[in-house]
Parts: structure tokens; sequence; C-alpha cells
């Protein structure tokens, strides 16, 4: 079955990665079905490990091909890479300061939020799941050049690394729902709604590695910045919350670990 999988198109990979990455976040929504509260600790851990796995995949999968691809088409790597990374960090940025200015500008004079607290909660998900779908697909496409580093094992654990952090995304976009008052069903719904334009994302990605290569080196290091904003604005910050805060910093390295290790032993 796995060599089946790994025989196919990088475009058709690209979109069973993310819909895996999908129904991670899926899965994290359905907990609403069945726990009131989920244990921090665990959420935490998750939070933590997604982290790690997250931050070495951002150079050993994405930023390191990307000079070398730079390198092999003549162009500014420094150059190319840094507009690329800044860039993907940068989105995000605005996505979050445009929902923050949403937040505060429905909350004067109004009591009843329900539904502007549901559109911005499945909205600022959505929003970041783009590059993330995007990462995974330019992962995956990448590796028809061959590049150091872009490999479809580490494609697939990059898309593993997403999915880990998703879970806890479909989580914390359904139980606040509940909380709403919003029925199991539809909190469910909503849950897993912000994770499906990774997917999408994902084969937007693929098809535009394969078709311009020359934006590859920039859509690697674009999909970097956009993980690692991630990484340092929600998913460590998240984590140390915990108050186990040393535990959870020993999750992010061991996150790290075993991304680093994949990429070097099977790259």
């Amino acid at each position: 079955m796995l060599e089946i999988i790994l025989s196919l198109n990088p475009i058709i990979q690209a979109g069973l990665a993310t819909l895996f990455t999908w129904s991670i976040t899926a899965i994290g929504a359905s907990l609403v079905y069945f726990f009131k509260k989920v244990n921090k600790n665990i959420m935490d851990g998750m939070l933590g490990f997604a982290g790690g796995v997250m931050i070495a995949a951002s150079f050993f999968s994405l930023i390191a091909p990307a000079i070398s691809m730079a390198e092999n088409l003549n162009m500014i790597p420094w150059l190319v890479v840094f507009l690329g990374f800044f860039s993907g960090g940068i989105l995000l940025y605005i996505g979050d300061k445009i929902y923050d200015l949403y937040e505060k500008k429905h909350k004067k004079g109004k009591k009843n939020l329900g539904f502007k607290r549901c559109v911005m909660l499945v909205s600022s998900i959505t929003l970041h799941n783009i590059p993330e779908g995007m990462a995974v697909g330019v992962a995956f496409g990448s590796v028809i050049y061959g590049l150091d580093g872009a490999t479809l094992m580490a494609a697939w654990t990059l898309a593993l690394g997403i999915g880990l952090q998703n879970f806890p995304e479909g989580t914390a976009v359904s139980m606040p729902l509940r909380r709403e008052g919003m029925s199991r069903n539809k909190a469910f719904f909503l849950g897993q709604l912000s994770g499906i334009v990774e997917p999408i994302a994902g084969i937007i990605g693929a098809i535009l590695v394969m078709k311009m290569q020359s934006l590859l080196p920039f859509l690697l290091a674009f999909a970097a910045g956009a993980m690692i904003y991630v990484v340092v604005e929600e998913l460590i910050p998240e984590s140390q919350t915990n108050q186990k805060k040393d535990l959870m910093a020993l999750f992010t390295l061991i996150g790290f670990s075993l991304m680093m290790i994949l990429d070097i032993a099977l790259g």
C-alpha cells in the first residue's frame, strides 16, 4: 500500500497528504461528541511536539532546498530566501491584525456576539491553514527537482507534523462553539471546516512548483516563513501556558529531533 502511494504523481500525493491533515482537524473537532473538556497537558504536549516538527521541517525540508534551488537557477540565494521567508510571515501577521481589528470593532456595544465569535474563530484558523496546506503541496512538488532534503519521506513527515498541530486546532474551534450553546453537530461541522482549505491549497502549491520552476525557491521559503510564524505566535506560546513548562519544552525538542533524524537519515 505504501509503495503504491509513493509511486503516485506528486500532485496526487499532495492532495492525499493534505486530506490527511484535514482529517486530523476533523478528528480533533469530533472530541466535542465525547468530552466536555480535554486534558490540557495532552493538548499542550501535542502543540509543543508539533512546533518542534515544524521548526525542523522549515529548515531541512523548505529553506535548505530553497537555497540549493536558488543557487542552481543562478539567483541570489540569500535575497530570494529572505523575501520568501519574510513574505510568508508577514501574510499571517497581516491576517492576525485584520482579525484583531474585527474583534475590537464588534465587541463595542454588542451583547450577543455568539455568531460573530463563531465567524472570527473559524476564519482565523482557516486563514493560517492556507499557507500550511501550501507548504505541504510545495514540499511534494519540489521532489521532482531532486534537491537535497526535498524527498517524499520529508514531505510526508511535514504533513504529519502539520496534521498533529491540526488536532488541537479542530478541538480549539469546536469546544468553544459548543460552549456558546451551539449543537454538537454544528460545532463539529465548523471545527472540521476550518481545515478543508488545506487540500485545496496543497494541490495549488504542488501545481505552481511543478509548472513554474523559477518560483520554487521563493515558495519554499514563503511556506517556511508562514510555518515559523504559526509556531512562534501560537504553538509554543500556547504550550508554555502549561504549568509544566519544562516538559512542554522537552516535547518541542523531541518533535524537532524526530523530524531532523527523519530528514537526514531518510533524505
